[in-house]
């Protein structure tokens, strides 16, 4: 057992690129994921499980087919599963995204923005 504190502020120093989550955690069958986005996403959706989103730095828009969420930082949003999605930052905003173990980032959709699973800083 780690009985070390995670920094969230020194790992997401370690990210250099945008829209490739970054274990830090696990809980039960649950990750807990950093990552940097900038920019749009993709359309997609998590048909077997939701999608927690919580803004450490910056903005997001999570946009839906009717309307949008907008999360600032110290805020965060959970999307139900099977709901379609498309997070867009403006600017560049860091994220913890937590959801079970082995999600991909596209969901049901196959993308350039495909990220590698299970990656851990």
């Amino acid at each position: 057992m780690n009985k070390q504190a995670i920094n969230l502020k020194h790992k997401l120093s370690m990210i250099n690129d945008h829209w490739k989550p970054r274990v830090i955690a696990e809980m039960n069958d649950y990750q807990f994921k950093l990552v940097k986005v900038k920019g749009e996403f993709v359309w997609h959706n998590h048909p077997d499980t939701d999608e927690t989103f919580i803004v450490i730095e910056g903005s997001l828009d999570i946009e839906f087919r009717e309307g949008k969420v907008t999360l600032e930082k110290g805020e965060m949003y959970v999307v139900p599963n099977g709901v379609e999605h498309k997070p867009v930052a403006h600017k560049e905003c860091q994220l913890m995204v937590i959801e079970p173990k082995g999600v991909v980032n596209t969901g049901d959709k196959d993308s350039e923005l495909t990220a590698q699973n299970d990656v851990w800083i």
